[in-house]
């Protein structure tokens, strides 16, 4: 039985097997250290102890992943692991912000309207594109190969109908190859292309500017800034306009992103099996590569494939949502708050050394006056940090504070599962689950909305958020109010 130990009101620790190492640090209050699954303990240690890592952060969005937690961060300088990135390469949040006051949506036709208007531009669900939809963008093969190995470029932007600005409002605007190029995007792709690791790839480029399914959503928000000297001031820097509404949207790099993934899981496993290597914890999910070599080249290339992909749709998206509602609310404006990943491997310093920070559903916090926003609109004030809650709930805009140090500059991904899919599907009831969006008067593009997304298919976030803030990782900016919520509608009416 894996035991956390408590040190604070918010912090605890797990010790390794026989103290062998720095332990395991975990983030959050009495209620949420009581009700981590044991899989996701597990998988922690695991993770923990696996060739090079040198530090694991269990955040309280913690539940079972793929080889490594969901809601995890996973430190090391010498190995790269695709386990704790994901197979949704570079799956992120952003933020949009217009100019329409709350009351010129209080009016259910006006967000009828909005739905309408962005679901045509807008695709949802596995395998939709472009295609799908009347009013997308259409992307070539040759501006898709573009976007892939340069990410949000000025080019890529303009030829996307993107302002070219809003890379200034990117954690990562854009992903270069293991040698700090883009010709190894390109050469890598070439080569993936020649060879058929992925086919039909002008299909998969025709999925940008598309959400697709599961957890994945377009949120139509009312923003409110917390009434707080430091809050207003950083609402300011952020962009976030008080009682205005926004839009928030959460996904990543699709079924190209997916493909990159799976095949590099292959390809690392079969090494594995060739080499006699055998795999941390007996669990295969955490194949492993050591810097340098080329099979951590592969990866790093497809990772930043995969993550230039992520960021042009999340970018194209906004650009999208915003036509929409300039088409149903003419003068509308609007501009980008902020994109940040959840699902990503970057180099950083920690404890004053550089390390591959793995974030598995977790968020990069660093706070102002930290060198890393040197040089952007964030240096004084810190990044904005996105996290999603649930429609009824809300989602918060934070920014971080300097115990983030402890978690190597990171907090949680939003909420996180309390039950799986088919559990939520067998407990929950979807008569009460679309009496509950009714009474909060928050609509949706589904005929009933998905029951393994039902707000209590997932964590307490108030709670969630009393663990972030009590460690002192982050505070509240904003909190965000959903008015509507665009899903996966095929799914949500199986």
């Amino acid at each position: 039985m894996t035991t956390i130990h408590k040190t604070d009101d918010a912090i605890g620790f797990i010790p390794l097997p026989d103290n062998s190492g720095k332990p395991i640090t975990v983030i959050g209050t009495d209620a949420i250290r009581d009700n981590f699954d044991a899989e996701c303990l597990r998988q922690a240690v695991n993770s923990r102890m696996a060739p090079g890592v040198t530090d694991v952060i269990l955040n309280p969005d913690g539940h079972a992943g793929y080889g490594a937690p969901i809601g995890c961060v996973m430190v090391s300088p010498s190995h790269i692991y695709p386990g704790p990135v994901g197979v949704d390469i570079k799956c992120s949040m952003s933020l949009l912000q217009l100019n329409i006051p709350e009351d010129a949506i209080t009016d259910k036709r006006v967000r009828r309207a909005l739905i309408e208007a962005i679901t045509d531009r807008t695709p949802t669900g596995a395998g939709r594109g472009q295609r799908n939809v009347k009013k997308a963008r259409r992307v070539d093969r040759d501006l898709g190969f573009q976007a892939v190995t340069e990410g949000a470029t000025r080019e890529v932007c303009e030829a996307l109908g993107i302002p070219p600005e809003w890379a200034t409002r990117c954690e990562d605007s854009t992903h270069r190859g293991h040698d700090g190029s883009y010709d190894a995007l390109r050469q890598r792709l070439d080569h993936i292309l020649a060879t058929g690791r992925i086919r039909h790839f002008a299909e998969k480029i025709q999925q940008l500017g598309s959400y697709g399914g599961g957890n994945h959503f377009g949120e139509c928000e009312i923003t409110c800034v917390a009434d707080r000297p430091s809050a207003r001031a950083a609402a300011a820097v952020f962009g976030l306009e008080d009682n205005h509404v926004s839009f928030l949207s959460h996904c990543g790099s699709r079924g190209f992103g997916n493909l990159l993934a799976q095949n590099q899981f292959k390809d690392l496993e079969r090494k594995f099996e060739l080499w006699s290597t055998p795999y941390p914890s007996g669990d295969k999910k955490l194949v492993y590569a050591p810097l340098g070599t080329a099979e951590a080249d592969a990866y790093l290339d497809d990772m930043a494939l995969g993550a230039n992909f992520a960021t042009v749709n999340h970018l194209l998206i906004n650009a999208l949502v915003l036509e929409a509602f300039q088409e149903v609310m003419p003068g509308a404006s609007g501009n980008l708050v902020y994109f940040i990943s959840h699902n990503i491997a970057r180099e950083e310093i920690v404890d004053g050394k550089k390390a591959w920070v793995h974030r598995k559903g977790a968020t990069r916090a660093v706070p102002g006056g930290h060198f890393a926003l040197a040089g952007t609109p964030f240096a004084e004030t810190g990044h904005p940090i996105l996290l999603p809650g649930n429609p009824r709930d809300g989602s918060v805009v934070m920014v971080a504070q300097g115990g983030a140090e402890r978690t190597a500059w990171s907090v949680n991904h939003g909420a996180g599962r309390q039950m799986g899919r088919k559990a939520a599907a067998r407990t929950l009831d979807q008569t009460a689950v679309d009496a509950d969006f009714d009474a909060s008067d928050i609509l949706t593009n589904c005929r009933r909305y998905p029951i393994d997304e039902a707000p209590d298919a997932y964590k307490s976030f108030p709670e969630v958020l009393r663990s972030v803030e009590a460690a002192g990782l982050a505070t509240t900016v904003a909190k965000l109010q959903a008015r509507f919520v665009i899903k996966d509608e095929a799914a949500a009416d199986d």
